[in-house]
């Protein structure tokens, strides 16, 4: 490592730990709660600085929120939310899995209960990328996870993916990538104008201020109020005009991050919900057949046909059945994959269960022991 780089590490190291007992008073102590989903969500959360990487954020440290769930000497499985939402996405699937695996989320700078600074703090997939590696290296100390991305955060754990490749050694060890609905490949998503009219320099900020001039839900559906809570906490509403900016990064960078899927030694399964407005399966589709279809390592492929956009929170028990079927080693071989297609579809249980769809190999069709064709007939 060049001294340069050493020194940096180092200072900027010295500057985080001077800055940890401040940040960790810096939380908001006077936010009012209308959810106890929400409160309970936050109280059980801890937070680490974070020294930001981009070069416009002028070396600017955030406090960055995060939870653990399960038993310690468990399996680690790391969740990474995506746009805009946060880490309590994944709560009815953590219930399904916390007793098998040792479950850590967090919110990324500008999401849920983590800071989000207003308006001159650059909100940048590359630097989440690299404030994930510091997450599972330095905060949790991980030797090895498995990681489930989802919506933005899949193009932050495919930029987090490149620079672990690319590094001669790690301090851990990824062993299974998983990947849920997102606009990764924005060619194909169908965006609306609530979508982009926060790149627009004028409409952008009028939409949030409508947005923010809503009244707050404060009752109803428990689990609205608990998101109503989430969003208003450190001005979430007002950030999205920053952090939504992330699809101009991802336009330029998503061919470069997708492929990093192509070169990866991981095994990696792959869930679409099917009733995705935004991002519908052709946007999958595409994505399997260019990256995932004919790596040798193992990947699999799977249909959430009744969950949308959310597969965690739509159909939390689907997602967690693949999951399970991927690290448990039930997904089948090369050689096995029909017979195993045709057996998982015939004992699908319910309309929720997700499909198999298994890889595309063209092969040259032979009928051993058939009648011969001809034009004029068979014979």
């Amino acid at each position: 490592m060049q001294r340069r780089t050493l020194l940096r590490i180092t200072r900027d190291a010295l500057a985080l730990a001077a800055l940890r007992p401040m940040l960790a008073r810096a939380q908001s102590t006077d936010f009012t709660f209308y959810s106890p989903l929400a409160e309970e969500w936050y109280s059980g959360g801890s937070t680490f600085p974070w020294l930001s990487t981009t070069t416009n954020n002028n070396r600017q440290v955030v406090n960055v929120f995060h939870r653990s769930f399960g038993t310690e000497g468990k399996p680690n499985l790391v969740l990474v939310h995506g746009y805009p939402t946060c880490s309590f996405d994944y709560r009815d699937l953590i219930a399904l899995l916390q007793d098998d695996y040792r479950i850590h989320v967090l919110d990324f700078p500008g999401f849920g209960f983590s800071d989000k600074p207003q308006p001159d703090y650059h909100y940048m997939i590359e630097d989440d990328a690299r404030l994930l590696d510091h997450f599972v290296g330095q905060v949790l100390g991980l030797g090895s996870f498995h990681l489930f991305t989802h919506d933005r955060g899949v193009s932050a754990g495919l930029a987090f993916l490149g620079h672990y490749l690319d590094r001669p050694a790690n301090d851990y060890r990824i062993t299974y990538h998983f990947m849920s609905n997102s606009g990764m490949f924005l060619p194909l998503a169908t965006l609306s104008d609530q979508q982009t009219v926060l790149l627009d320099p004028v409409r952008g900020p009028e939409a949030i201020a409508r947005l923010k001039a809503q009244p707050r839900l404060t009752e109803g559906d428990p689990v609205q109020v608990a998101y109503a809570d989430i969003h208003a906490f450190n001005d979430g509403i007002g950030a999205r005009l920053h952090v939504g900016k992330y699809l101009l990064e991802r336009a330029a960078n998503e061919t470069r991050w997708l492929e990093n899927l192509h070169r990866s030694p991981i095994p990696t399964g792959y869930l679409w919900g099917l009733l995705d407005p935004v991002n519908p399966v052709r946007i999958a589709n595409h994505v399997w057949a260019t990256y995932l279809n004919d790596r040798d390592v193992e990947s699999s492929f799977w249909y959430l046909p009744t969950a949308g956009h959310y597969p965690q929170r739509d159909k939390p028990e689907a997602v967690a059945e693949v999951i399970r079927s991927c690290l448990n080693g039930q997904v089948p071989s090369r050689a096995n994959e029909d017979a195993f297609m045709r057996q998982h579809t015939v004992r699908r249980a319910t309309a929720d269960a997700p499909i198999y769809v298994g890889r595309s190999e063209i092969r040259p069709m032979t009928f051993p022991g058939a009648v011969e064709y001809s034009p004029d007939g068979y014979r």
